[in-house]
């Protein structure tokens, strides 16, 4: 058999006082009277005692793996065991680049702010939203204001109206001592999101590409065109003036 129980890196309960295994038992390590076996191709093979099944590991250079311990009897499945680590690894480290982060930004805004604040701090928001982010926005309330809390939230209302093609409230308005706090999620996902970033990116890449191609080909036809027209002209001979039909 490949494997053998000095390949394993969990912890054996049996051996150290029930302390869990976090891997599952293979070949030798399995100590029940029979298990229902799985063939490589995950073909059935049925119940057979586990001596059978570790000779039939033996013979095919696999190993026996318990794979659902729980069942009766356990099922046990004859495979290439350190490849199916390496390929489980393989695959959760890929999963973890895919991942995408999920980021909170914050704005803050000031109960009588502005319609030019307003309008800049918006397209901060509306950018945020774009990227698949979180905003948290906020509204510092200052001496007096404090006691006309429905100025900061006609302002989010405002706000969450103004920005819901890009995203919705996912906290409500709330009061968090001189503040009022709402958070907004975006409609689309950060991946999604991303995608159209970058598709944006090479679309306007290729444009400028394009728009250079086109400059150059342009200044090369004028360079063609002045040295054609500063090229002296050839000057007209004697013969230049006679008649072609005229025998000499």
């Amino acid at each position: 058999m490949r494997g053998g129980p000095s390949c394993l890196t969990g912890i054996d309960s049996e051996s150290f006082g029930g302390l869990i295994s976090t891997e599952p038992r293979i070949n030798e390590r399995i100590h029940v009277p029979e298990v229902r076996l799985v063939g490589p191709a995950g073909e059935q093979v049925g119940i057979v005692r586990i001596d059978d099944a570790l000779r039939l590991a033996r013979e095919a250079d696999l190993d026996l793996v318990e794979v659902a311990p729980m069942a009766r009897p356990p099922v046990a499945k004859l495979m290439d065991y350190g490849k199916f680590k390496y390929e489980a690894a393989q695959k959760a480290r890929e999963s973890r680049r895919n991942q995408t982060n999920t980021v909170i930004k914050e704005m803050k805004l000031r109960p009588k702010i502005d319609s030019h604040d307003y309008e800049t701090k918006k397209g901060h928001v509306v950018r945020f939203l774009k990227a698949g982010d979180k905003v948290k926005i906020t509204i510092m309330f200052r001496g007096r204001e404090q006691s006309r809390p429905e100025l900061g939230f006609n302002l989010l209302k405002k706000l969450a109206d103004d920005v819901a093609e890009d995203g919705f409230i996912e906290s409500a308005p709330k009061q968090d001592g001189r503040n009022m706090l709402m958070v907004l999620s975006p409609t689309r996902k950060k991946t999604e999101a991303k995608v159209e970033v970058e598709a944006a990116k090479a679309a306007k890449a290729a444009s400028r590409a394009a728009n250079a191609e086109a400059e150059r080909t342009e200044q090369a036809e004028l360079r063609a065109a002045h040295a054609a027209a500063a090229a002296p002209k050839k000057k007209r001979g004697p013969a230049d003036n006679m008649d072609p039909d005229v025998e000499l």
